[in-house]
């Protein structure tokens, strides 16, 4: 599996610093990713729910499964993307990341995007959308704008030497409670995300 094969990959040292912290203690499986690891498009999210950390596959709870309807919307599949999230286990009864927590997995995450190498990382909501606008700074995600004010809006920035082509969308869990008024911003912004990837659909 994919998943398997990133967790092999993966560094020994930031592993162990992710064994370390009190997410992996109390969880019952590392959620890695999944998809295409050599996709043009990345998605990332805040960090693995109930059933995901049961499973160990990310977005397959009620967010998830609008995920894929979203995405069926503008012509993607999940087979298409890879998606993850910036903690690789889950927060106890979804609690707040500690700033330890997210520095212990940002390396991971990092891995994950240099071996993608994704045209577009797409952030899902307002915690993984702060995270990248403050560079990975936890400090600094506070001083972010909210998801409403940037979605659908590309940025380039650089995070940890990397530079990152980032498109900030709504959560796929928020659309769930407001589909009405979110599911059209949400399509807009995947046009944004596939003229983005225009050339890499055209060669499909």
């Amino acid at each position: 599996m994919e998943s398997n094969k990133m967790f092999s990959e993966f560094n020994f040292l930031e592993a162990t610093l992710v064994k370390e912290t009190e997410l992996f203690k109390d969880c019952t499986n590392i959620v890695v990713g999944s998809g295409d690891l050599n996709a043009d498009i990345m998605f990332v999210g805040e960090a693995p729910g109930k059933k995901e950390d049961l499973t160990g596959v990310p977005f397959c709870g009620a967010a998830g499964k609008n995920l894929d309807k979203l995405l069926s919307s503008v012509g993607l599949k999940r087979e298409e993307i890879y998606i993850a999230n910036i903690l690789k286990c889950r927060p106890p009864e979804n609690r707040d990341p500690k700033p330890e927590e997210i520095m212990a997995h940002t390396p991971w995450l990092m891995k994950q995007i240099r071996t993608t190498k994704p045209k577009v990382v797409c952030s899902l909501g307002n915690y993984a959308t702060k995270f990248f606008m403050a560079l990975g700074d936890v400090g600094g995600m506070k001083k972010m704008p909210g998801i409403t004010q940037v979605h659908g809006k590309v940025q380039e920035i650089e995070i940890d030497g990397l530079k990152i082509r980032l498109l900030p969308l709504f959560h796929p869990a928020a659309i769930i409670y407001n589909r009405t008024k979110l599911t059209p911003l949400w399509e807009e912004d995947m046009e944004v995300v596939k003229r983005e990837c225009l050339s890499s659909f055209e060669g499909s």
